[in-house]
């Protein structure tokens, strides 16, 4: 059984926040394929093309029959535990401020044997089923879960260093009066985030919906307009040290023509709606986040751009949208290499036409605001870096690692 953990004390002030560690990061440029599937939530191992066997760990050539044809493949992910181990001493300073920490071998249902981190819940000689989890350093640790569900599972300790639980930690959705920033508002609370900031731009503006987030428990609204970089270093000065996820669901959507009178300008505002608003945020809540990584249960632990598939491949109709998404993607890349110093996490959460005003004239099959929502919540828990909601999100992803030309053709008609 595992512990559920306690709701966290009140930071003293006058103590000094304790520095980021990270595990050992070393890793060969092959075993980075398991970071990439890890980043997804797949349990991929290599196999073998000639002899058809699955290898771990990761390698050059093949054990058995020494071929070079290794490719990562979704594989099974259940076993058996065969031995566990408890280790309480270590020189490594990252994990002996964590200790103890449970590790055992696994003889997977595909074959090979793996040394695993361990949950709590399992037991020598019981089925584990294992995934592929991201650490603090961003590279892939494989871990074993009980086959069976139990209470209070994802407050495994050992689970809540690779993931991003909202559970007792204090999040900000940067755009209430977005629809999906209103969904997020509820799922985050819904999965026991103890507060909720949300912003508001503009506030002297009436809000329809400003009763109904200030219903949601937890949620406190806050001034933030990302087009205002006052506005952002304001409320990063007031809440920046209270913040453990960060949420920008920031978005600028409008149907334009490249070749329209005044298409610059509109690419301009959405530009500074979203990369550069995602700039102001990461200059003003960026460095304390870095600083927060290990501040205990509710340490900083995540940041989550909303960004559309579409900045994947460009969409014609709605070319403004994929260019500065496009842009926010890569700049998001930038923030995560940055982000991952003090052991924050950054997930990009990739969805197609949303059921708002905007896509009105986009047939289906659209993505709702509650299941884009829940996704991400989702996505936390799980620790990923990449998720891709609805099935138009999906379809892209699998189109461009297929085919990206024809992709690229197809979308464009």
């Amino acid at each position: 059984m595992t512990d559920p953990i306690a709701p966290p004390k009140r930071k003293n002030p006058l103590m000094r926040t304790r520095r980021a560690l990270l595990p050992p990061s070393a890793r060969s440029r092959t075993a980075q394929g398991l970071t990439w599937a890890a980043a997804e939530g797949r349990f991929a191992l290599q196999t073998c093309q000639e002899c058809h066997r699955f290898a771990y760990p990761p390698r050059d050539v093949c054990p058995d029959c020494l071929s070079s044809h290794l490719t990562f493949v979704d594989a099974p992910a259940g076993g058996m535990l065969v031995t566990a181990t408890t280790i309480r001493m270590t020189s490594d300073p990252y994990f002996r401020e964590r200790m103890p920490w449970r590790q055992g071998i696994v003889t997977s249902d595909c074959g090979p044997r793996i040394i695993a981190n361990l949950h709590r819940g399992c037991l020598d000689g019981e089925r584990v089923r294992l995934t592929l989890q991201l650490d603090k350093s961003g590279n892939a640790a494989v871990f074993a879960w009980p086959d069976k569900d139990e209470p209070h599972m994802d407050d495994d300790p050992a689970l809540r260093e690779m993931t991003a639980n909202p559970k007792f930690r204090r999040a900000l959705v940067t755009d209430g009066r977005n629809p999906v920033g209103q969904a997020m508002a509820k799922a985050l609370s819904r999965a026991g985030a103890t507060q909720i900031f949300v912003g508001i731009a503009q506030p002297w503006k009436p809000l329809a919906e400003e009763e109904a987030l200030l219903a949601i428990n937890g949620v406190e609204l806050v001034t933030l307009d990302l087009n205002n970089e006052k506005s952002v270093v304001e409320l990063a000065a007031d809440i920046g040290a209270k913040v453990d996820i960060l949420i920008n669901t920031a978005d600028h959507t409008r149907p334009v023509h490249l070749f329209e009178e005044g298409g610059s300008r509109k690419l301009f505002d959405a530009i500074n709606a979203t990369v550069l608003g995602s700039m102001r945020l990461a200059h003003a809540f960026g460095p304390v986040m870095v600083s927060r990584g290990a501040d205990g249960v509710n340490s900083a632990a995540a940041w989550v751009n909303v960004l559309s598939a579409y900045a994947l491949a460009n969409l014609p109709e709605y070319g403004v949208l994929s260019v500065s998404h496009a842009a926010s993607l890569s700049l998001s890349h930038w923030l995560r290499s940055e982000l991952r110093n003090g052991g924050v996490k950054l997930m990009n959460a990739f969805v197609g036409p949303l059921d708002t005003e905007w896509f009105q004239t986009v047939p289906p099959p659209k993505v709702a605001p509650a299941q884009l929502a829940e996704a991400v919540v989702d996505g936390l828990r799980l620790g990923l870096e990449e998720i891709y909601v609805g099935d138009v999100a999906k379809d892209i992803r699998a189109r461009l690692a297929a085919n990206p030309k024809a992709l690229e053709r197809e979308i464009g008609k």
